[in-house]
């Protein structure tokens, strides 16, 4: 308050009625004093129309069954009042034609006062249209129960938003307090404040200069954008990735911890991932991966995972230097599980992206660091991503070469396709099948065929059967390794049952395959006796009769020697 202006009589013990009617009083006489003032009257004439919008506010207010005791309100009429005494003497010193004083000191002390009486006008009009003044709650904010109807719920949540707007620190730390524990209470809660609150003025917090009111906001901020689809779009649509990326940057730990889960989650959605780089986000992020918390740096490695999506991002974290801040956290001894599962689910993004990363990958000896990976006693979903990658990068043929060659890393692959899940089975087996792998190597890891068969059943994923039969068929062009794959009855069996015509679940092409890698490469009699037996002949004659592709040159080779034996054996008789 202006050290010229009068105080109000007793304001802060008056009661809001007594308030009330000295506000309305004044406010009378300058809706007069106001058209009358001769000095700077276009002021006053923008003046006169805010005074007139406040009457008409006011006048709502009188009809408000429980205006009296609300908190906010009765908080409000004390600055109403000082602000309409100001302008009631800034009025009387203008009532005179030729003003005297110093006009540019007086232009801004009514430029000031307006401003004031602007932003009490917003405040009550912001308390009229939320409608608290209107429900008897809002004398005491009180959480709403288990039981609680959508109206109730409606009702607190905008209660809250309106201190949080209109009041001082205290409320404004209080309503920050309930909105927690709401959150807290049931999933359904966020959904409702995005739909029920003013998001962008809870993101107009985060740049608070009161630091628990900014943290509160910004843990609200983050359970907001973590929460769903539809809080998560609120969040992002009213501005909030800009704030939450200046924190990370620039804020406490906490802070930033919270901030990094938030922005992530925000990423998450491929549509909101572009906006990353309009806020200078991509060396806020590296840098927060290589000296933020073990929590910063998991969340920060997730969004440029998330980022590396998009097509006009990839280039500028290549150029900033993502990939070795990438590649440090995947290795790191301090870097938490999750985050070195984002990292290698990041490198294998990258890796499937073209030559330029995958060269980048392996200048930054990214395929060293992947093959240690794999004898750590790393996580399922980390090892998925490692191994895609591996398989990523197997595409130049340097690497290929390095690959093939090291027969650690065969057996590796052999023992995933054993004892690992699905996918890396199939990226494992995909492998096998691409790899130049000595004859030495496929004996060393003969043991994971009945595996291979068993996956050629498999339907799901999709590519699974193929990736199974290549396998297999590369590990058969090893006569040891046919002999001992007919040997091994339940493998047998298997085959025999897939060369079915009656067998829907596998492509008949498949088995077919591996039938013809055993008889075609020089199989012995003993492995063609043995498909005989099972009953191969029998299905692979009506799989020629089909023309399923390779069924008839297979059943030539499986029957031919077969019958020149007979003939033999005839001619010598």
């Amino acid at each position: 308050m202006n050290p010229s202006t009068p105080s109000p009589p007793s304001s802060s013990t008056s009661s809001p009625q007594t308030l009330f009617n000295l506000i309305n009083n004044l406010l009378s006489i300058l809706l007069l004093s106001s058209l009358s003032a001769r000095s700077f009257t276009g002021r006053w004439q923008v003046l006169h129309s805010k005074l007139t919008s406040l009457r008409s506010s006011l006048s709502s207010l009188s009809s408000s069954p429980h205006w009296t005791d609300n908190p906010l309100l009765i908080s409000l009429l004390p600055s109403f009042l000082s602000t309409l005494q100001r302008l009631s003497s800034l009025c009387n010193q203008c009532s005179f034609p030729s003003f005297s004083g110093g006009k540019l000191l007086m232009q801004s002390d009514i430029d000031m006062a307006s401003a004031s009486l602007s932003q009490s006008l917003h405040d009550l009009d912001l308390l009229l249209r939320s409608g608290v003044l209107h429900h008897s709650n809002a004398i005491v904010l009180s959480h709403p129960g288990p039981s609680s109807t959508k109206e109730d719920l409606g009702f607190f949540v905008r209660d809250l938003f309106t201190r949080l707007q209109i009041g001082g620190i205290e409320f404004k730390k209080k309503a920050l307090e309930s909105l927690l524990q709401l959150l807290a209470q049931d999933d359904n809660s966020p959904t409702f404040v995005a739909k029920e609150g003013n998001i962008g003025y809870l993101i107009h917090l985060l740049d608070f200069n009161d630091n628990l009111i900014r943290e509160h906001a910004t843990t609200v901020v983050s359970i907001l954008a973590s929460a769903n689809d539809e809080s998560r779009k609120s969040v992002f649509e009213e501005g909030g990735l800009g704030p939450l990326l200046r924190i990370l940057e620039t804020g406490s730990m906490p802070l930033k911890e919270k901030a990094s889960a938030a922005v992530e989650a925000i990423t998450a959605d491929p549509e909101n991932a572009w906006a990353i780089s309009a806020y200078g986000g991509v060396l806020i992020l590296i840098e927060a991966c290589r000296s933020g918390s073990t929590i910063t740096q998991a969340h920060a490695v997730g969004t440029i995972r998330n980022v590396s999506y998009v097509e006009e991002i990839k280039k500028s974290l290549a150029e900033e230097g993502a990939i070795t801040v990438v590649i440090q956290v995947l290795v790191s001894g301090t870097s938490s599980a999750q985050a070195q599962e984002k990292a290698a689910h990041c490198i294998s993004i990258l890796a499937s992206s073209g030559e330029y990363f995958r060269a980048l990958i392996i200048q930054e000896r990214g395929l060293q660091r992947l093959l240690h990976l794999i004898e750590d006693s790393c996580s399922l979903e980390t090892l998925e991503h490692v191994i895609r990658a591996i398989s990523c990068l197997s595409t130049l043929d340097s690497i290929s070469r390095i690959l093939s060659s090291s027969t650690t890393f065969i057996i590796q692959l052999g023992e995933l396709i054993k004892h690992g899940n699905t996918i890396l089975q199939q990226i494992s087996a995909s492998l096998l099948a691409t790899l130049s792998i000595s004859d030495g190597n496929k004996r060393a890891i003969c043991g994971c065929m009945g595996s291979l068969v068993k996956l050629m059943e498999s339907p799901k994923p999709v590519g699974l059967q193929e990736s199974a039969t290549e396998a297999l068929v590369s590990l058969l062009t090893v006569r040891s390794i046919r002999k001992e794959l007919v040997r091994d009855e339940k493998s047998l069996m298997r085959l025999v049952q897939m060369l079915d015509p009656k067998n829907e679940l596998v492509c008949n092409k498949f088995p077919v395959m591996v039938v013809a890698a055993v008889v075609v490469g020089g199989g012995s009699q003993g492995c063609k006796k043995r498909l005989v037996a099972a009953g191969a002949h029998h299905h692979l004659q009506r799989l020629a009769e089909m023309e399923v592709a390779g069924a008839k040159k297979a059943l030539q080779k499986l029957t031919g020697n077969r019958l020149k034996t007979i003939f033999s054996r005839t001619w010598r008789e």
